[in-house]
């Protein structure tokens, strides 16, 4: 079990109280696809990746950004049961969709960068150490069913 420091735990759910998942999460989602575009290809039936323009426009790769989102709200929420909350999805993603456990790390990434971006000088260090704390837990459950 994860042990949560009173200011991680508020600044996570500060984090995504305030969050614009509209914007956030396609633009993450975005940047992982031409960043690592080896990562497409778990996005063959949603049309034209086929440059940088292509993607950040793509509504399928915007409304999958978001979906990701709410995803994390789930962790947000259970924030002392992370890997039990995300264990069907993480059964998901490596037995049907055979998703490569290394994309999670990559797209927590790109997630960072993005919130970075969007934060500027609100993003201290401390406020990354929480994020990047959370985010690897919840790398770390969606990846639990691969071992």
């Amino acid at each position: 079990m994860v042990e949560w420091t009173d200011f991680e735990r508020d600044t996570i759910q500060k984090l995504f109280a305030n969050m614009n998942y509209e914007d956030v999460g396609p633009a993450a989602l975005a940047r992982c696809l031409v960043v690592y575009p080896w990562t497409q290809r778990y996005f063959g039936n949603f049309g034209n990746l086929y440059n940088a323009v292509a993607i950040a426009t793509n509504p399928k790769i915007a409304q999958h950004g978001i979906t990701i989102l709410h995803g994390l709200d789930r962790a947000v929420k259970n924030m002392d049961n992370i890997k039990e909350t995300y264990a069907e999805l993480s059964m998901l993603h490596s037995e049907k969709l055979h998703v490569d456990p290394d994309n999670f790390k990559l797209l927590s990434d790109c997630l960072t960068i993005v919130l970075a971006s969007r934060l500027g000088k609100a993003f201290t260090g401390d406020v990354q150490a929480a994020f990047q704390k959370f985010l690897g837990v919840v790398v770390s459950s969606l990846g639990r069913q691969y071992h």
